[in-house]
C-alpha cells in the first residue's frame, strides 16, 4: 500500500508542476500605451506579467486613433501603464469607452518635466495647462524613475510577486547604469562645436539636457503640427550660419522635410534616429536599450566623421 500511495502522490505532484493552464492564468494582464513603455514593463514584470502595447511598434502615438480592439484590451487589463504629460491625448476617451476599472499607472511620476514654449507644442499640456515635453524616456536617468514606478505598481497589484519585481527591476537598473555611462563616454568623443543637429520634431530635449547634444527641430514636441514656411526658413538660415554638420530622419516622421532641408543647406543626412517607437523584434531597435545604443552610434558616426 505504501508503494502505491507513494506512486499516486508522485503522479499528482508531477501533474501539478506541468499544469501550464494554471500557470498561464496567474499572469497579470497589463497594457502599456506604446511600445517603449511596454518594453520597460516587460523587463520589470518578467514571467509574471502579460504585457501588450496599445500603439504597436513602428507606429506614432501622437496621431494614433484607438480601435474597438484596443478598448477590449483595456477592458481586460488589470493595470494600464501610461507615459502621461499629454503624450496620449486619446487615452481618456479610450478608457471611458472600454468601461475598464483597471488602475492607471503614471510611469513618469516624480520626473523633472521639461517645459516648452508655445508654437508647435499643440497637444502636450500637463494638468495645469502648461506646454510640456512628454519624451522623458530619451534620458536614461529618467527611465530609472519609470522602472521604479513600474516596480512599485506591479508589487501593489501582485504582492506575492513583490520580491520578483524588485529583483528584476534591480537587474534592469544595473543595465541602465551601464548604458548611461556608455552614452556619456561616447558623447564626450564628439567635438563640442559639432554637437548640434537637426531632427524632424522636438523629441530629444531630455537627451539634450542630460548629455549636451543640441537638437534643433522645425516641428515642436508633437508630430501633428506642420511647421510654417517661416520656421523652416529660419532653420535653414541657422544651419548655414552655424555650419551644423548633419540632419537626421526619425522613424515616426515623414522624411521629406528633412530631405528638403538637407538639399538646401548642404548638410548631410546622418541617418535615422528612433524617437517615439521601437521596431518589431527583427528590426534594429526591438528594445529600449537597443534604441538608445542605435541613436548613439548614429549620432557619433555622423558628428565625428
Amino acid at each position: 500500500m505504501s508503494i502505491l500511495r507513494t506512486a499516486v502522490i508522485g503522479l499528482f505532484a508531477a501533474m501539478m508542476l506541468t499544469s501550464s493552464p494554471g500557470i498561464a492564468q496567474e499572469r497579470i494582464k497589463v497594457i502599456a500605451t506604446f511600445s517603449i513603455l511596454a518594453d520597460l514593463v516587460k523587463n520589470v514584470g518578467g514571467d509574471r506579467v502579460d504585457v501588450a502595447p496599445i500603439v504597436a511598434a513602428g507606429s506614432d502615438a501622437h496621431v494614433y486613433a484607438p480601435t474597438p480592439a484596443d478598448a477590449r484590451k483595456v477592458a481586460e487589463a488589470r493595470l494600464v501603464f501610461i507615459n502621461g504629460l499629454g503624450f496620449e491625448g486619446w487615452l481618456d476617451r479610450l478608457v471611458k469607452a472600454s468601461g475598464s476599472k483597471a488602475a492607471v499607472v503614471l510611469a513618469t511620476k516624480g520626473i523633472k518635466v521639461r517645459k516648452t514654449g508655445g508654437g508647435h507644442d499643440h497637444g502636450h499640456k500637463n494638468d495645469h495647462g502648461h506646454n510640456v515635453d512628454p519624451h522623458a524616456w530619451q534620458s536614461v536617468g529618467n527611465v530609472k524613475v519609470y522602472v521604479a514606478n513600474i516596480r512599485d505598481a506591479l508589487a501593489a497589484a501582485d504582492p506575492a510577486g513583490a520580491a520578483s519585481y524588485q529583483a528584476d527591476a534591480a537587474a534592469y537598473q544595473a543595465k541602465l547604469d551601464a548604458l548611461e555611462a556608455e552614452v556619456r563616454g561616447a558623447v564626450a568623443k564628439i567635438p563640442a562645436a559639432r554637437r548640434k543637429i537637426i531632427t524632424n520634431h522636438d523629441a530629444f530635449g531630455y537627451f539634450e539636457a542630460a548629455y549636451g547634444v543640441k537638437f534643433i527641430a522645425p516641428q515642436g514636441v508633437a508630430t501633428d503640427a506642420e511647421p510654417s514656411a517661416r520656421e523652416v526658413a529660419r532653420i535653414i538660415t541657422q544651419i548655414k550660419r552655424q555650419k551644423i554638420p548633419a540632419v537626421f530622419l526619425e522613424n515616426v516622421s515623414d522624411p521629406r522635410l528633412m530631405q528638403r532641408i538637407a538639399k538646401e543647406t548642404g548638410a548631410k543626412i546622418g541617418g535615422t534616429l528612433y524617437s517615439d517607437a521601437l521596431t518589431e523584434t527583427n528590426g534594429p531597435v526591438p528594445t529600449y536599450i537597443d534604441l538608445i545604443r542605435h541613436n548613439l552610434t548614429t549620432l557619433v558616426g555622423a558628428l565625428t566623421s
